[in-house]
């Protein structure tokens, strides 16, 4: 009989493309994953992966077997999620990854009320902008604050499940003698000295593809994907950032932040489970709470400091 668990580190070998990223991942060390795998091997009576490089790839028996793989081990969840539907209750743990400018003012009131309404729930937070999603699918993480700009296309796997969170739009933050809170042309960003993130970013792909659609390409003075060195920059009068508002401190010295009139530029912020047919009440009961810090924190405005 298959072991699940060996078919499990056979899945995040062909994810992590090594037997040494997936053991870093898996908190195991190289030789335990090898040995497991080898154990699997000796399992089917054929070869499950051949070098490729500083890498390992599938073979063909390694391909067939991995897809049946993916089956068993979502079938392993649903039966899980199924079991503890008629239970009704919030589970032990759970891990949340989540972007970094959504912290301050979503998950931590979100992980907080967590921490009150289900106090047998142990919460880790891995707070990344890398490959969440697939983290979420590996299952090494629970649930996903992730997101999207709206220029962009839906990518979520179909094994994935979105709940929108909230349209984050971005803000023009200056120093406190800058625009003030009267709307702002996009178009007159041109002759600003600017600090955005690389055009490599999703959200560095937003602002130019703003910027092009209000008739010119911006020229960045600075170029961070760190929000808080894009404020600092601000606030010292250097450059105008764009900024998503969850991002700003509604109380933060220094600072004006305006919005934009003519050409919107939003992120949508989701909340990603993987998908089950049974309701998982813990990951249900973290997703209830995110949904419930953005209620709260939208009643609270961006406002000038002095």
């Amino acid at each position: 009989m298959l072991d699940i668990r060996r078919l499990h580190m056979l899945k995040t070998v062909a994810a992590r493309g090594s037997i040494t990223a997936a053991a870093q991942s898996l908190a195991l060390s190289a030789g335990a994953v090898s040995q497991q795998l080898a154990a699997l091997r000796q399992d089917v009576g054929v070869d499950l992966l051949r070098p490729d490089g500083r890498t390992v790839a599938l073979t063909e028996a390694g391909r067939v077997l991995l897809a049946h793989a993916h089956r068993i081990l979502a079938a392993m969840e649903e039966a899980e999620c199924a079991v503890a539907a008629v239970k009704g209750t919030v589970g032990a743990t759970a891990t949340l990854a989540a972007l970094p400018s959504t912290v301050a003012r979503i998950v931590a009131p979100a992980l907080a009320a967590l921490g009150a309404d289900h106090p047998q729930l142990v919460m880790t937070c891995l707070v990344t902008d890398e490959a969440q999603l697939r983290e979420l699918t590996l299952g090494t993480v629970d649930v996903v604050l992730g997101q999207r700009y709206h220029h962009l296309p839906e990518t979520a796997p179909k094994s994935v499940a979105i709940s929108p969170l909230l349209d984050d739009p971005l803000l023009l933050v200056t120093a406190a003698d800058g625009f003030g809170e009267r709307p702002v042309a996009l178009r007159e960003l041109a002759t600003h000295n600017l600090v955005l993130p690389p055009a490599t970013t999703d959200c560095g792909q937003a602002i130019l593809h703003a910027c092009h659609q209000a008739g010119f390409t911006p020229t960045a003075r600075y170029v961070t994907a760190d929000i808080s060195a894009q404020l600092a920059l601000a606030r010292a009068g250097l450059a105008t950032a764009l900024v998503p508002r969850t991002a700003i401190d509604p109380g933060a010295p220094g600072i004006r932040t305006a919005p934009i009139e003519d050409h919107p530029i939003l992120r949508l912020l989701f909340a990603a489970t993987r998908r089950t047919e049974s309701a998982n009440p813990t990951t249900a009961a973290v997703v209830e709470a995110l949904l419930t810090a953005v209620r709260q924190d939208r009643a609270t405005p961006v406002r000038p400091s002095p």
